[in-house]
């Protein structure tokens, strides 16, 4: 089987600081997230989440940027462009510095690709 789909037709998610767009493509989500300096999951995203940390898990590459993740038994690191990732739930985010922070996340038809 064959499945496109552009992101420019995706379905897109917007919240202060930034937005997250998502293809379903062939029985799999991918998502792009896009995070504007000042973003923060806890503040921009938590309260419609309503959880104070994401709970979701992640799997997948940064293209651009900085960002900061801190889970919940205080371990932090910093992700960059290349750095291809997984993140389980239980975390909070933000972008570092003054550059955009762009990257794809990758899940199974049901799964959560969106912060």
């Amino acid at each position: 089987m064959i499945a496109i789909q552009n992101f420019d037709s995706a379905e897109v998610r917007t919240f202060p600081h930034g937005q997250f767009e998502i293809c379903q493509v062939g029985g799999h989500s991918i998502g792009r997230a896009r995070y504007q300096p000042g973003w923060r999951w806890s503040r921009d995203v938590g309260p419609r989440a309503g959880t104070d940390l994401c709970q979701a898990s992640h799997v997948g590459v940064v293209l651009a940027g900085k960002a900061a993740v801190r889970m919940a038994d205080g371990h932090e690191f910093a992700l960059r462009a290349g750095d291809a990732f997984i993140i389980p739930g239980g975390h909070d985010s933000w972008v570092i510095g003054n550059e955009p922070y762009v990257s794809i996340h990758l899940a199974t038809t049901g799964g959560q690709a969106a912060h």
